[in-house]
């Protein structure tokens, strides 16, 4: 065969090749949101290939065939065109026989380097640069191919269903969304610059709703500000200049027994008005909404949407009130950073690169997210730093109590009537832990 027509079969095996490559790695490398996308702006070819990755097996059995049949074409026709005149050339310096061996070896590796980068590596890493666009352009072709090669495809499916059974492995592509995939996404968002790193952490707020419970957020019972049903106005007065709040429970004899709650928009108003501030005097007394401390924030969503409230009090399995929490409680959970900090003290603050100060009621995801921290031992037994401090310790802490966990040093700086106030977290600080975690 003339070295010309040996050359030109050579290329069009090379572009067969490349053409099944770049249909192979543009298929399983498109993303099904960006071609539904397409689909819903009227891109027909694009539900051609949405039907291809919900059924792969048709179409990697047509490009596998043709992968391998042209590997084949190519090493016969390559070692057969080149392999003379490398041994012409070899022979200038070599015996003959050792000229044909070396000929041989210089045509196999030159066959393989030309189809390594022509047929394999330059259209793969096409692939890969647009997926989609390639993927619905070679559709049509792909299609073709798999009614030409009907009756070899499915003689070959029903071979690799077969295996698939027989080792117990699922034979569909499995294409569920899951909050690990949106979260990775928006960390790629984020990096690339299209997301800002406030916003992919809005994002990340929003999926940690569905596993932080309500007590990570609420209002503890022992900050709780409470009002007698029976309070003078003098005495209400008092207390909602001392201690401002949004919302007031109103309460029976003690905290654990309440009868509703009262909005500050409504004492205002009749202060304002001029009209008595009293409960007998026709103040408003609204139905409380009463959770348990069980429920997630999600479900503390679903809860305030359901009775159209935005104010509740939280109790536990013996009916006893541990918290009240509040709509705005759950969506500074979620905007984070991006809600401008209140008046009140900081529950982390950061004193240099390696140490912070604590409260000891912050929520143990909190504290992660300022220390970086992927996981912290036992975490399905606790909610907040002080709750890994007494799982770790086994005890209620003492002032001057260590903990020294994933390079960090947790020492309680201060307890009050067994409730810890301050937490000293070093990074790499000495153990000196008087029990060890």
């Amino acid at each position: 065969m003339p070295l010309t027509q040996s050359l030109l079969i050579i290329v069009v095996l090379i572009a067969t090749s490349a053409f099944f490559s770049l249909a192979e790695i543009s298929l399983a490398a498109s993303r099904r949101l960006r071609l539904r996308q397409m689909a819903d702006e009227g891109e027909a070819r694009a539900e051609k290939v949405l039907r291809f990755q919900e059924q792969p097996g048709r179409y990697f059995t047509v490009v596998q065939i043709g992968l391998n049949a042209v590997a084949i074409l190519g090493g016969v026709v390559g070692e057969g065109a080149l392999t003379p005149y490398f041994a012409q050339a070899f022979e200038l310096a070599f015996s003959v026989d050792t000229a044909q061996r070396l000929a041989f070896a210089a045509s196999f590796v030159s066959i393989i380097a030309i189809f390594l980068v022509f047929a394999d590596l330059f259209p793969k890493r096409l692939g890969m640069n647009e997926p989609e666009r390639l993927a619905i352009r070679l559709a049509p072709a792909m299609q073709f191919f798999i009614t030409l090669l009907g009756p070899v495809v499915w003689l070959f499916m029903r071979c690799t269903d077969l295996l698939f059974k027989l080792l117990g492995l699922p034979s569909q592509r499995d294409d569920k969304i899951t909050s690990a995939d949106i979260l990775a996404m928006t960390e790629a968002g984020a990096q690339a610059g299209v997301l800002a790193v406030r916003e992919q952490q809005v994002i990340a707020n929003v999926f940690e709703l569905d596993t932080r419970l309500v007590s990570s957020v609420m209002t503890s019972r022992d900050r709780i500000v409470w009002l007698h049903k029976d309070d003078t106005e003098t005495v209400l007065r008092a207390r909602i200049v001392a201690e401002p709040f949004s919302a007031y429970p109103v309460c029976e004899g003690d905290i654990d027994h309440v009868l509703g709650y009262v909005d500050a928009k409504d004492m205002f108003h009749r202060v304002l008005s001029g009209e008595p501030l009293h409960f007998d005097k026709g103040l408003p007394l609204h139905k409380a909404l009463v959770i348990p401390d069980r429920l997630t924030l999600t479900e503390v969503l679903e809860q305030f949407r359901q009775a159209g409230e935005d104010f509740a009090i939280v109790v536990n399995e013996y009916s006893l009130v541990v918290g009240v929490i509040t709509l705005n409680d759950v969506m500074s959970t979620v905007m984070g950073d991006l809600v401008p900090p209140s008046d009140e003290e900081p529950q982390i603050v950061r004193r240099d690169d390696n140490s912070w100060l604590i409260d000891g009621v912050t929520p143990i995801q909190d504290v992660q997210r300022a220390l970086d921290i992927d996981e912290l031992p036992h975490a399905d037994e606790y909610e907040t730093l002080a709750g890994f401090l007494m799982v770790m310790l086994r005890r209620v802490p003492k002032r001057t109590d260590c903990v020294s966990w994933g390079g960090f040093t947790f020492e309680v700086m201060d307890v009050d009537s067994h409730r810890i106030d301050q937490v000293m977290v070093t990074r790499g600080g000495p153990a000196t832990a008087k029990a060890a975690a």
